[in-house]
């Protein structure tokens, strides 16, 4: 409980401060696409700094009222915005209740492909279906069960990829990686034989597409069955090493929705690429770091290789840019802060880049610093939050970072590469408030083939 004394009720946002924080928090994230990218509006996004804007937003209403959170009389429904660093801490450990997941926003967007997914449930349903996730993707160990098979793959679909990057003038781009990057995904969510299974990968894209509309566009049942029709065969066929062996062990008819969790394990993935194509960004624009990075993965690869520094390389480009920026989550009960209380039914939202890039307290604030990852109790208080946090916490993310680290090692490893065109990013300049992923490009060379590692990061 808050020990100050309360106020009757928080401070509220003018008209004209509800329109900017419409405008400038709201509506940018919105139109990038909430549940799958829109590459020209991020592009625009990152050309305008409109991500800045909306942290220089927020950072004016901390300096205006202190605290916080900050009500704004939306159209819609009541919401807030948190502004201080104990609260965003407050809400993640006191959920879900009674700071629920289950949004009203969230529910609309992931109803369209995943309507029984944890993250969206509540009551008992919500706890089996939380378990289950927990145990299938070990949530609670830094390595899973199946943590070498899942290096393996990575390893082997990365030296696939660099050969057919070699075929392509020695050019990496967005579509390129993702395309590898989806044949990982399946191999380690579904199994070697979903290696190839591309239209499973498309059908969720276009259901993520309608997501984004949330309650504005009609659900595509008959797609979604379909979706769900194909899981259901991988499910079956249960091939060991993979999430979907883990998954078959639970009974289908079961509260728990075992089916319907892995949507989210599918689509959770494709932000982790993103992270790491930005992270090898980031690595080609830091030769200091990228020479750590390279003596990590130039190391002999193990069964179960850890890569502490090219973890922190990708939690890093998650705190940067954050693949979740808006952290929203939803009142069950009439709650009190220090300036008041809020009332029921309220969304909260945690704007993320404003903890991260928070210029005012951090040092680091806009460079690259994996290090603060390597020692956690740097920065332990302060809600940096790549994978949420609390009892929401992301639950595959030890499997993410696992994922991530290894596709780097591998594709680090004897090889050397440079972004195209160079100045994309530059150690000397702060880093941008948003990097697409979509319109980076590098240039590979093998590492025997350089004389010097100048202008490179690898």
């Amino acid at each position: 409980m808050v020990k100050e004394t309360v106020t009757d009720s928080l401070p509220t946002a003018s008209l004209s401060e509800t329109l900017s924080f419409l405008c400038k928090i709201m509506a940018p994230n919105i139109a990038k696409g909430v549940i799958v990218r829109r590459p020209g509006v991020v592009h625009l996004a990152e050309r305008w700094a409109l991500d800045k804007r909306s942290v220089k937003q927020v950072q004016a209403f901390n300096n205006k009222y202190g605290k916080g959170p900050l009500l704004f009389k939306t159209p819609f429904k009541p919401m807030a915005l948190v502004l201080d660093p104990e609260d965003a801490n407050r809400v993640m450990e006191e959920t879900p209740e009674p700071f629920a997941t289950a949004e009203a926003a969230k529910q609309s967007a992931l109803s369209h492909f995943e309507p029984d997914m944890a993250l969206i449930s509540h009551g008992k349903a919500r706890q089996e279906r939380r378990r289950l996730n927990e145990e299938v993707l070990q949530s609670s160990c830094p390595m899973h069960s199946f943590s070498a098979h899942f290096s393996q793959v990575a390893e082997q679909e990365v030296a696939a990829l660099l050969e057919t990057v070699r075929h392509h003038n020695n050019k990496l781009d967005w579509s390129l990686f993702i395309d590898a990057w989806n044949r990982i995904v399946r191999r380690v969510v579904l199994g070697d034989a979903a290696r190839d299974d591309d239209p499973l990968t498309q059908d969720l894209i276009q259901l993520r597409k309608a997501a984004n509309w949330g309650f504005m566009r009609p659900k595509r049942k008959r797609l979604r069955q379909k979706f769900h029709g194909r899981l259901a065969h991988y499910v079956d066929q249960a091939e060991p090493n993979s999430l979907a062996a883990k998954l078959s062990d639970y009974a289908s008819q079961s509260q728990a929705k075992p089916l319907d969790q892995m949507p989210q394990w599918l689509f959770a993935f494709e932000p982790a690429g993103m992270a790491t194509f930005r992270a090898l960004a980031l690595l080609c624009a830091h030769p200091a770091q990228a020479e750590l990075a390279q003596a990590e993965a130039d190391q002999k690869p193990q069964p179960q290789s850890d890569n502490p520094f090219l973890k922190a390389c990708v939690l890093e480009a998650l705190r940067l840019w954050p693949t979740t920026p808006l952290i929203l989550r939803e009142t069950t009960e009439r709650t009190r802060w220090s300036q008041g209380e809020m009332p029921t039914n309220t969304t909260l939202l945690i704007h993320a880049p404003y903890f991260h890039r928070d210029d005012r307290h951090l040092e680091m604030a806009n460079r690259f610093a994996p290090d603060i990852w390597l020692d956690p109790e740097q920065l332990k208080h302060w809600p940096l939050l790549p994978f949420s946090g609390g009892s929401g916490i992301c639950p595959g993310r030890h499997i993410v970072l696992l994922v991530t680290s290894a596709v780097l090692a591998a594709m680090m490893r004897n090889h050397q590469f440079r972004l195209d065109p160079p100045g994309r990013l530059t150690e000397h300049k702060p880093m941008p408030a948003l990097l697409s992923n979509f319109h980076l490009c590098f240039r590979l060379k093998q590492a025997g083939s350089v004389s010097s590692r100048e202008g490179s990061a690898l």
